[in-house]
């Protein structure tokens, strides 16, 4: 059985569909409610560095509260990245963890064969 995680949000349609691809493929799940129990500093530069991405691209910049704190034209990580511990609406969902391996599950038919990976 696959052990994983998901930082998950209820309300989203995607991270809805990425639930059921989990369940559908017999995975032990971790649930994570990032919007009620946020990721710590730590805890999302470490998943930063098992996505590979840098942390603009964790980050939802359509939302109000980016164009709010004016985020567009920060260029440390480091602000960013406490951006998004300080409002983790601006996370990107779902990200799904395995080991020490991580993917963002959009779209959600990439989720299986991270999985199977």
């Amino acid at each position: 059985m696959n052990k994983v995680t998901i930082w998950h949000n209820p309300s989203c349609s995607k991270s809805r569909e990425a639930m059921n691809v989990l369940e559908n493929n017999n995975s032990q799940i971790e649930i994570v409610k990032y919007l009620e129990s946020t990721p710590s500093v730590s805890q999302i530069k470490k998943t930063l560095k098992m996505l590979n991405i840098s942390p603009r691209e964790l980050m939802r910049i359509k939302e109000d509260i980016y164009k709010e704190l004016n985020l567009k034209d920060e260029i440390d990580d480091n602000i960013l990245i406490q951006a998004m511990a300080k409002n983790p609406k601006l996370i990107e969902r779902p990200v799904i963890i395995k080991g020490d391996r991580a993917i963002i599950g959009r779209p959600t038919d990439k989720i299986a064969s991270f999985l199977n990976s």
